[in-house]
């Protein structure tokens, strides 16, 4: 089986960070290209965060870009209180003399695009300033991508930083809206499957998955809870282990301290599987627009179910999904991954 090529565009974050080694870990998919986009933590710590992800990982060749430090037109706010000052909770990188691309994540969108006509598959799990950049370059992207999926939005469902909007959209809904205006007006295109919060927040990690991802890396480690002393650093004695215990054991704190229990939803891995497998997911096709002036719903996602505007649908919208079957995969995968990094 060839690898698919994926290019993926993060604002990395702990859940961004299980998704990079899960695309890392498929042997289906060669990551072709990392945009790195402001939204967790700034787009310099994004930047450093992705550079000492694939040191970790022992890649090499995968090109990283700088994206605007900034949303559209909106000032950027950041998630620091979610994800930890640097972005990975507790978890510390290694150093790296990795260096970035001397073309902006923009750019690195259309180069990749144009390298893999019909064949690249992208995945945009943070705010998507960089992706609507990318398509005032080259507007012909919804026809040159064989796939996309988004992580945004909310249909339906609640938010998770207004009562109606979630993050990745919030941050810069101007650029979400312009997304979405793209696949829209392409009649040609691959619907996007935007997978959000209604659908994201069933993908609970909980003490017990990771302990089997341990597990099945074959590393020992101490099991997690929420009688734990804040801040425990992890015993696990695989490095990749080490770090994903300690970035999530901060993000299981901040649900657990927003009401959520001692758990994490892994918003972003799910993307990155359902762009390797749509079957993961169920999808119903829709149009969705973005609310920007509304004084109380501004980021809102809408979706028109009932086809009230009279436009072309421009999303597939993820509304069922197997948690099992995911988790099943994810820990087969990046366990697999993380045990060959020790031997290699």
């Amino acid at each position: 089986m060839s690898a698919e090529p994926v290019f993926a565009d993060v604002d990395t974050g702990v859940d961004d960070a299980m998704a990079l080694v899960y695309l890392l870990a498929s042997p289906e998919a060669e990551l072709v290209g990392i945009a790195s986009t402001a939204g967790n933590v700034g787009v310099q710590q994004v930047c450093r965060n992705n550079l000492g992800l694939l040191e970790l990982c022992g890649v090499t060749g995968v090109p990283v870009s700088m994206g605007s430090a900034t949303p559209l037109s909106a000032p950027l706010r950041t998630a620091e209180d979610t994800h930890g000052p640097e972005g990975l909770g507790y978890a510390q990188l290694p150093a790296t003399e990795g260096q970035l691309t001397a073309y902006d994540a923009a750019e690195a969108w259309v180069r990749a695009a144009h390298a893999y006509p019909g064949e690249l598959i992208g995945i945009a799990v943070g705010p998507l300033t960089n992706l609507a950049l990318a398509l005032r370059t080259e507007p012909a992207l919804p026809r040159l991508l064989r796939r996309l999926v988004i992580m945004g939005g909310a249909f339906d469902y609640r938010g998770n930083t207004t009562p109606v909007a979630e993050w990745n959209i919030s941050v810069d809904p101007e650029a979400a809206a312009e997304v979405f205006a793209a696949w829209g007006s392409e009649p040609n295109a691959q619907l996007p499957i935007v997978l959000g919060l209604n659908l994201t927040e069933n993908i609970a990690m909980t003490p017990t998955l990771l302990g089997q991802l341990a597990a099945a890396a074959g590393s020992p480690t101490a099991p997690m809870s929420e009688r734990d002393e804040r801040g425990t650093r992890s015993a696990a004695a695989n490095p990749l282990i080490r770090v994903l215990e300690d970035a999530m054991r901060f993000y299981f704190e901040f649900h657990f301290d927003c009401g959520d229990g001692y758990l994490a939803h892994l918003h972003d891995p799910l993307a990155a599987a359902v762009a390797l497998d749509p079957e993961l997911v169920k999808c119903r096709p829709t149009t969705v627009d973005v609310e920007l002036t509304g004084t109380l719903t501004r980021g809102m996602t809408v979706a028109d179910w009932s086809g009230r505007w009279g436009r072309n649908p421009n999303a597939l919208i993820g509304v069922d999904v197997d948690p099992a079957a995911f988790f099943d995969r994810f820990i087969v995968r990046v366990g697999a991954f993380a045990r060959r990094l020790t031997h290699s």
